[in-house]
């Protein structure tokens, strides 16, 4: 019997965005290829309470799509009252999912998100006296680490996990700087999927998408914040358009920033040059990577995007800020670095960009060592050293 594997993670497929956190989704299923996985799904009370049909349609079309996660409605306090969260997962759990916790043996938990996730696997794995393993991907490290009561409470779960998987060296840096055991934690890559995600003819591309054969296009994908450095991206690009006449912008995601991104972008009169997508189908980004001229994420914090994995796969070169673990795998001859919160050199630099010759077969190779089924492989051989060493405790 292959083990069994318990899942806590609010890093996947949701109602309102089926390409969230796509990473998660894919390495999932993978993991599902050699041991028997169910994921826990949290989704937010206030989502609920807002449209439960919506929450109850989608649940019924997941079981198809997505047969190992089980999705269940996370009752917690304001957000003021973040550092009380993993009481009221760890309660929202209990009440709605007494059986899968206690009625059946796990081999393995795995608390897949910083806070509060992980605490609240490891609360359960304590309780059920089953191995643990954390992973950790970004803003659960970079942003809540700042905030003392939630470190406190992460230093101490993580502290308590066989395994701790940081997606980058500098998350793993950050970790021991908050007190976690260095050996505790391991730096796993995300991958890419190779598959999906490969050059297309750009000419083909851009006629899919209307694109015109000699515009110069650059594409963000993403959430619409701040944080992912929005604001200054359409700056940059305004400056850039007086110089550029055939330079176009597009934003493929949503979030809470669009609004204000159109009213920006209508008083900058640049209607016709800034295009708003919204969430578009993950099978559908390749062609978009291909169509673009250069692939750009500004963000003030990251951990590993995969979108910039994505966009060196499809041979796009890529101007990103040198934040997280971005620095750990893009390389010089793939794209360019800038630092965040900083318009003048993005606008430098995506102007550099356009200028310049690429070795898009380089960039190809170089993501293509970024291999999800080298990571699921790591992954398994650490979800087995958790199993055995557990097991050896007990005897």
């Amino acid at each position: 019997m292959p083990p069994k594997v318990l899942i806590i993670t609010r890093l996947f497929a949701v109602p309102w965005n089926t390409n969230f956190a796509v990473y998660n989704q894919h390495q999932f299923a993978l993991l599902a290829e050699h041991m028997e996985v169910s994921i826990l799904v949290p989704i937010s009370w206030v989502i609920f309470i807002k449209n439960p049909r919506a929450y109850w349609r989608f649940k019924r079309q997941a079981r198809t799509r997505w047969p190992h996660a089980d999705y269940f409605v996370f009752w917690h306090a304001p957000r003021f009252f973040q550092f009380s969260h993993p009481f009221f997962l760890l309660l929202s759990l209990i009440c709605q999912r007494f059986s899968t916790l206690f009625l059946k043996r796990w081999n393995c938990l795995i608390g897949s998100w910083g806070f509060p996730d992980a605490i609240t696997a490891v609360f359960l794995a304590k309780l059920t006296r089953t191995p643990v393993v954390v992973k950790v991907h970004g803003s659960d490290v970079h942003v809540f680490t700042h905030k003392r009561l939630l470190r406190v409470q992460m230093r101490w779960a993580l502290n308590r996990a066989h395994t701790v998987i940081a997606v980058s060296k500098a998350m793993a840096a950050r970790l021991a700087a908050i007190g976690v055991e260095p050996g505790r934690t391991k730096v796993l890559y995300n991958g890419v999927d190779a598959l999906r995600f490969h050059p297309m003819n750009q000419y083909s591309a851009r006629d899919e998408h209307g694109i015109g054969p000699d515009d110069e296009v650059i594409l963000f994908v993403g959430i619409l914040l701040a944080s992912k450095g929005c604001n200054e991206l359409l700056e940059a690009f305004a400056n850039l358009a007086k110089k550029r006449p055939l330079a176009k912008l597009v934003f493929i995601g949503d979030g809470p920033l669009k609004k204000k991104l159109l009213a920006r972008v209508d008083a900058l009169g640049l209607v016709d040059r800034v295009h708003f997508l919204g969430w578009v189908e993950h099978c559908q980004l390749p062609s978009w990577f291909s169509a673009a001229s250069v692939f750009c994420l500004p963000s003030y914090s990251e951990g590993v995007p995969n979108v910039v994995l994505e966009a060196m796969a499809c041979g796009t070169p890529v101007v990103a800020t040198a934040v997280g673990g971005v620095g750990e795998i893009l390389p010089d001859f793939a794209g360019l670095l800038i630092p965040p919160h900083d318009e003048i050199a993005l606008e430098i630099a995506l102007d550099h960009a356009l200028n310049s010759p690429w070795d898009h077969q380089r960039a190809m190779a170089h993501a293509a060592a970024f291999n999800w089924d080298k990571n699921v492989k790591i992954l398994t051989e650490i979800l087995a050293g958790a199993i055995q060493r557990a097991g050896s405790s007990e005897n």
